[in-house]
């Protein structure tokens, strides 16, 4: 019959990405050297518009 394929989820290397803090509960990882302002405001616009 069928084979059931295994699932490998390959998880990113934190060491090369940068923690960007949005509030007490809310924590996003950017690549390292990336700007956090555009970042932040990357991540307000998306969940802006979520909320509509």
């Amino acid at each position: 019959m069928f084979e059931k394929k295994t699932v490998s989820y390959t998880t990113p290397d934190l060491t090369k990405l940068q923690e960007v803090i949005i509030d007490a509960k809310t924590r996003i990882y950017i690549p390292a050297g990336a700007d956090v302002k555009e970042a932040r405001s990357r991540y307000f616009a998306r969940v802006g518009l979520k909320k509509l």
